[in-house]
C-alpha cells in the first residue's frame, strides 16, 4: 500500500467527512488529461445502458465511481499512475469499437483487464527472475532471499489492493513480463505505460506471484515452512514430480 498511502489516507478522511467516493477523489488537486478532456469521478450509475464501462471512460473522460473499496483503489491508481490507466483504456475502446461487447473478451481485452484488475510489476536482479519463472519458490524466496533488497514489486491492480486490505496466503499477483530479454519493467508511469505493447499483451505475458511470500510482506514468511504449502507455491505446470515406475 506504500505507493498509494497519501492519497488514499486524505480520500479516507474526505469519505469519513460525508464525502462520497468519487467526491474525495476529484477533490486531489492533479489533473489527468484523457483523449475527451480532464478526467473526473463521477456517480457509479452515470454511464448509459448498453454502453461498456471502458467505451463510457474513453468518450467522457468520467470514471463512474461506486461507494466502495474496489472503486476507491481504482480511483487511487487513476491519480498515481494515469498514464498506464489512460493506455489501458485506449486500448481496451480500441477492441470495444472494433469489435463491440460479445459473450468472450477475446485474448488483448483479457490481458488489459487481467492487469487493471490483478496486475503487478517487478523489477529485479535476474537470479530473482530465473527463480520466479521457473516456479522456484525455494530458491525465489530462501536461496535468494538477500536479493530481494534490490528488487522492487509494485501492485498496480485495483481488485488485489482490495484483496489486500484482508491479506489472505493465497492471494496472487499476475506479474508482466516485459518482452525481450529482459523482463523487469522500472516502476514509472511513463514506462510502464509504454510497455504495454498489444501484441506481447494478447499472448498473456503474466506469471503468478503469491504476494505474501516476499520478503517483508507477511511476518510469518520468516519462517521458511511457509513456503511448504504447495496449495499456493505451486510448482510449474509438467515440473509436478512424475510417478514411480
Amino acid at each position: 500500500m506504500a505507493p498509494y498511502a497519501a492519497c488514499a489516507s486524505r480520500v479516507a478522511a474526505r469519505a469519513a467527512r460525508g464525502a462520497s467516493v468519487g467526491e474525495a477523489l476529484a477533490a486531489e488537486s492533479r489533473s489527468i488529461a484523457l483523449v475527451s478532456g480532464p478526467l473526473r469521478f463521477v456517480p457509479g450509475d452515470s454511464a448509459p445502458p448498453g454502453e461498456a464501462y471502458e467505451a463510457f471512460i474513453h468518450r467522457t473522460a468520467c470514471v463512474p465511481t461506486r461507494d466502495n473499496l474496489h472503486d476507491f483503489f481504482n480511483g487511487l491508481v487513476w491519480h498515481h499512475f494515469p498514464e498506464t490507466k489512460r493506455r489501458l483504456n485506449e486500448l481496451q475502446a480500441a477492441e470495444i469499437a472494433r469489435d463491440g461487447i460479445g459473450a468472450s473478451r477475446g485474448p488483448l481485452r483479457d490481458a488489459l483487464t487481467l492487469f487493471d484488475e490483478n496486475g503487478a510489476v517487478l523489477e529485479a536482479p535476474g537470479p530473482l527472475w530465473d527463480a520466479f519463472r521457473a516456479r522456484d519458490w525455494q530458491g525465489l524466496f530462501v536461496t535468494h532471499r538477500s536479493l530481494w533488497r534490490e528488487a522492487r514489486l509494485l501492485v498496480f491492480g485495483h481488485a488485489l489492493l482490495e484483496k489486500l486490505t484482508t491479506p489472505r496466503k493465497a492471494a496472487t499477483a499476475h506479474v508482466l513480463i516485459a518482452p525481450g530479454e529482459m523482463p523487469s519493467i522500472p516502476l514509472d508511469d511513463a514506462t510502464i505505460a509504454a510497455s504495454l505493447h498489444p501484441a506481447h499483451l494478447a499472448t498473456k505475458p503474466f506469471a503468478p506471484l503469491p504476494v505474501l511470500g516476499v520478503p517483508g510482506w507477511c511476518v510469518r514468511n520468516e519462517n521458511f515452512s511457509f513456503y511448504d504449502d504447495s496449495e499456493v507455491f505451486r510448482p510449474r505446470r509438467g515440473a509436478e514430480r512424475s510417478p514411480t515406475p
